[in-house]
């Protein structure tokens, strides 16, 4: 895949090479970025968690069947360094995102700026911010599932792990499946403190073993924590219902 979208990364950020991030789309449906956030920016998302002004409403996963541990979805305005990622990310996958639907036979096509997504999800009376930080403790888990607020949804999202695997953590590896008509599988894909998964919300295209394309469904989750604390920022591009 090509694009002609030359966008400049906020000077925090560091750029993605972009065509091995869309090959590994393409062909797995997840594209880990290795440190894309330092340690600091890290710590400083972390810290967000206990400042209960900065968020709209907190979810008990085990009231609701989710799993166990908790997360907080962040209100508007987005903390500067959720909104640079928001709004640096959306426009190439938007170009992704667009070739996934064409290959899939769907009729949408996405903007090119996330203003204008957003105003479309709000058109379409999904108004509230989804980006959240999660946080799991000894037991927690999150059980799989998809991000899906409303009848409009971006199908790509990020997570980015934001605790140190080995040192403020044991377990809680993140999970993804796979199903599809011919096969069902799973994979646990291995991350450290600023690394960033880019994957699919719920479905994806993938080359049939002869001809055409078909539809792979997904989930995602995260195994049982089994010691220490996981912080993890999640950054999703629809709105809300």
């Amino acid at each position: 895949m090509q694009t002609s979208l030359q966008l400049a990364f906020p000077p925090t950020l560091p750029e993605p090479d972009w065509p091995a991030l869309y090959q590994s789309l393409n062909q797995s449906g997840y594209a880990r970025l290795p440190a894309l956030l330092d340690a600091g920016k890290c710590r400083d998302l972390v810290a967000l968690y206990q400042r209960e002004s900065l968020f709209r409403s907190r979810i008990v996963m085990a009231r609701h069947g989710f799993g166990r541990g908790e997360y907080q979805y962040f209100r508007y305005p987005l903390p500067t360094v959720v909104e640079d990622l928001r709004q640096s990310f959306y426009p190439p996958l938007a170009s992704l995102a667009n070739e996934w639907n064409a290959r899939l036979g769907k009729p949408t096509r996405f903007p090119a700026s996330l203003a204008a997504f957003l105003a479309q999800c709000h058109a379409a009376g999904q108004c509230r911010p989804t980006p959240l930080l999660l946080q799991y403790r000894g037991g927690d888990y999150n059980c799989l599932h998809q991000d899906l607020y409303g009848d409009l949804h971006f199908p790509l999202q990020m997570a980015i792990l934001l605790s140190r695997p080995g040192v403020d953590f044991e377990g809680g590896e993140f999970c993804l499946t796979e199903y599809s008509s011919r096969e069902h599988r799973a994979e646990v894909v291995p991350l450290e403190q600023g690394d960033a998964l880019i994957f699919a919300v719920a479905e994806r295209p993938q080359a049939g073993l002869r001809k055409g394309t078909r539809k792979v469904l997904m989930r995602h989750g995260v195994s049982r924590v089994r010691a220490g604390q996981r912080h993890t920022l999640g950054v999703i591009f629809h709105d809300a219902r």
